[in-house]
């Protein structure tokens, strides 16, 4: 799948795309369609995005500044 980015510009597109006049019906259905699913997409990939970055900034981290995700015990105990 492209990436974020990608996909973002390609919902720009549609953006411009549904806007024009002389769209008929049925093709704007489906650029609208098109554009629902990328929008859906995309709002799931910055809630991920966000919850990573919550991770990140409520952990502690360690003396060397790396941050302790408490996955696993760095002593394998």
């Amino acid at each position: 799948m492209k990436n974020f980015e990608e996909r973002l510009k390609r919902l720009e597109e549609l953006s411009v795309r549904i806007r024009e006049p002389d769209l008929a019906l049925e093709e704007a259905i489906a650029v609208f369609e098109e554009g629902v699913k990328l929008s859906k997409g995309l709002e799931k990939d910055l809630e991920k995005i966000e919850a990573r970055v919550e991770i990140l900034l409520n952990q502690p981290t360690l003396p060397d500044g790396k941050p302790e995700l408490g996955l696993f015990d760095p002593d394998g105990e």
